[in-house]
């Protein structure tokens, strides 16, 4: 056994690093283990290496992207938000831009600066950062943190926080392991799913066929139905989803987004996919999902009419195959003749408004049916973790285990990109590390 120590601290991410500093900042004897070789593995590859740090929007609206459990974080958002955290890297030399959408992001473009700089905020405060250490177990007595043991030795401490992260990158040590020392303590798991994570539809060959296909300003909308079931009529002409204030979509649709997306031998990705991913992960719980896309969203079905009318007339002595080369990308071309059934060598004006009312009804819903997502390693976040109603928001504490912390990932929290991901872990790493360190301190005296 090593000396008693106050507070030890399990991971080495966006949550640990902070609550690390935080309480060492407030006094406290500060051990840091991680278990793979360096500091901010997942901060370095977020963002494309850019890091998104966070993002300008309001408390409410951030609050809203987190859907229901996003009340939780009220408590650790008003301790320390965005503003706070702009300060906090200038503090350590780190200048912040704002971009696209609100998002904020190093100056530098550079997420190594980041991790940079909670090192210098580490070093400063004199926590004992110990690398390539596998916490195995938390161990406990009567109902209180004693210690952590590891694949080589114990260390006491009577404080932990459990900033493990969650089942996503496993390659940077976001393996899970947080979660089978929560459940060992008592603590209940909701079920872990992968979340902004591209999906596999049922219709390989037809989505190997559009393989790479980008599409800008499309409408894609999730029905809880068979593609073939699927009423186009009752795609919302607005987005709807969390984050998206009161707009909640009827039955059977499940989410509805404008954005950008592409087509992969797999499947759907992009954007837009990836927001509405964990919607039509949880509804397929609940029976088939399928999805359409709106290829043309700008116009209503019946400007859409008039406008192939008018192409069809226009071009009348061209081929049926050349004038779908102007409505859509030239990837998409074949696979949508074959869709419609409409042989390719008719001129314009043989198409009659029985194939054109087809070729109508592809642009508006190009329809797949999803048979599941990649499997969790693909994902950017982990939907899940340990319940939030056995930890007080006031203080990100166990309600079960005294001395047991929590922040970031491995909690029942994730949200949309944009930074929300990355302030959750700041703003419930500073709370933790600075309310473990009152209790470390309070178990001295």
């Amino acid at each position: 056994m090593h000396q008693k120590e106050k507070i030890i601290v399990i991971g080495g991410g966006a949550g640990g690093m902070m609550a690390a500093g935080r309480a060492a900042e407030r006094g406290a004897h500060v051990i840091l283990l991680e278990k793979t070789r360096k500091l901010g593995q997942k901060i370095l590859i977020s963002g494309k290496t850019r890091c998104n740090l966070t993002n300008v929007r309001d408390l409410d609206r951030f609050i809203s992207m987190y859907g229901p459990n996003g009340r939780f974080l009220y408590r650790a958002f008003q301790h320390f938000f965005h503003d706070d955290l702009v300060t906090f890297l200038k503090r350590y030399g780190i200048e912040t831009k704002i971009e696209r959408g609100g998002r904020i992001f190093p100056a530098s473009d550079n997420a190594a600066d980041v991790v940079s700089a909670f090192k210098k905020y580490l070093n400063n405060y004199g926590v004992h950062i110990k690398t390539h250490v596998r916490v195995t177990a938390i161990q406990v007595t009567n109902g209180k943190i004693t210690g952590v043991e590891t694949e080589k030795e114990n260390y006491q401490a009577a404080t932990v926080v459990l900033a493990t992260g969650g089942k996503t990158y496993p390659a940077t040590g976001s393996t899970g392991d947080g979660y089978t020392m929560a459940a060992a303590l008592g603590h209940t798991i909701i079920k872990l799913r992968p979340a902004l994570v591209p999906l596999i539809v049922r219709e390989i060959a037809l989505a190997k066929s559009m393989q790479g296909v980008s599409l800008k300003n499309v409408r894609l909308t999730a029905f809880q139905c068979r593609a073939d079931n699927i009423d186009p009529f009752l795609t919302p002409d607005y987005d709807t989803g969390r984050g998206m204030g009161n707009k909640q979509p009827h039955h059977p649709v499940i989410e509805s987004r404008m954005g950008e997306m592409m087509i992969t031998h797999f499947g759907i990705g992009g954007p837009v996919t990836l927001l509405m991913s964990l919607a039509i992960v949880d509804a397929l719980e609940h029976g088939p999902v399928s999805i359409s896309i709106d290829l043309k969203p700008a116009l209503t079905r019946e400007q859409l009419r008039q406008r192939l009318q008018r192409d069809f007339d226009r071009f009348s002595k061209k081929k049926f195959r050349s004038i779908l080369k102007g409505l859509l990308p030239a990837k998409m071309v074949e696979p949508v003749l074959s869709l419609t059934g409409i042989p390719p060598d008719p001129h314009g004006h043989q198409i009659n408004a029985g194939e054109r009312s087809l070729l109508l009804d592809l642009l508006k819903s190009l329809r797949f049916n999803i048979k599941g997502p990649l499997p969790m390693s693909s994902a950017i976040v982990t939907a899940g973790g340990v319940s939030l109603k056995e930890i007080d928001p006031r203080t990100m504490a166990s309600r079960i285990i005294k001395g047991l912390y929590f922040c970031g990932e491995v909690m029942d929290i994730d949200a949309d990109t944009g930074g929300y991901n990355l302030q959750a872990a700041f703003s419930t790493g500073y709370l933790a590390g600075e309310q473990a360190a009152a209790y470390a301190d309070s178990t001295l005296r």
